[in-house]
């Protein structure tokens, strides 16, 4: 799928990334022109503004075509190279306009997805809430990962700890699974940087790794900065 993407992407003289994005989101990206991509709503987003970007940088002020700087790459083993993170990346503007620009306009496409004894709210934007769903029913096979998924929050319209960038549970595409179960970078390196080495560690089975990024969603353990109970819909990186 991405080699044919690629392919319309070359013959209609845009670039692969925004081929990528009118396929995964067509109800909300739904054209290009002069270097910007057409957004349902309105607005025009320039694809790439021409920067040279620092690490710290990229995160804050991403553009679109920044996001795909970095391969997600499902087959790749764990710990991620040096500041490979893959999908940490975000567009503000790109994301705002799809899912909503304040917590009011996100609230306004929340529904409640049953998940193991909780209803959590999700985005329908996008089919996020339904991949959830999905995730939930495949998940429901595997009696011995649920605990993983107790206790797990979704949306919370917030900046990112310590950044100027909101972080992805603004716009309730993102879940965060049991956390007496997972590891994040800054738990298990107090008082790291950005740019400091950093020892790895992870409890959550690949397995249900494996089935998130099924139904079109990232996890935050295959970062160099992990977050192994962050998992977040981002199927631009999941075409095949």
């Amino acid at each position: 799928m991405f080699r044919q993407l690629l392919n319309i992407a070359l013959s209609a003289a845009i670039p692969a990334g925004v081929a990528i994005l009118m396929k995964v989101y067509p109800s909300q990206v739904v054209g290009y022109e002069d270097g910007h991509l057409l957004m349902a709503n309105g607005e025009r987003i320039v694809y790439d503004d021409g920067r040279e970007k620092d690490f710290i940088t990229m995160l804050d002020e991403s553009d679109p075509e920044d996001m795909f700087l970095l391969r997600y790459d499902r087959e790749a083993k764990v710990p991620a190279d040096k500041m490979s993170d893959a999908g940490r990346s975000r567009c503000e503007q790109l994301f705002k306009a799809m899912y909503g620009h304040n917590a009011a306009e996100v609230q306004r496409n929340i529904v409640h997805v049953d998940w193991f004894g909780q209803k959590i709210p999700f985005t329908k934007v996008n089919g996020a809430a339904d991949s959830l769903r999905a995730v939930a029913r495949e998940m429901q096979q595997h009696p011995e990962y649920i605990k993983y998924m107790k206790q797990s929050s979704t949306f919370y319209w917030r900046p990112v700890r310590g950044a100027k960038r909101q972080s992805a549970h603004s716009y309730a595409i993102a879940i965060d699974v049991n956390t007496s179960l997972s590891n994040y970078w800054l738990w298990s390196n107090p008082g790291a940087k950005e740019l400091d080495p950093l020892k790895y560690e992870n409890r959550v089975p690949e397995e249900i790794v494996n089935i998130f990024e099924r139904h079109g969603f990232i996890w935050g353990g295959r970062w160099y900065h992990y977050d192994t109970m962050h998992f977040e819909f981002r199927p631009e990186f999941l075409t095949e």
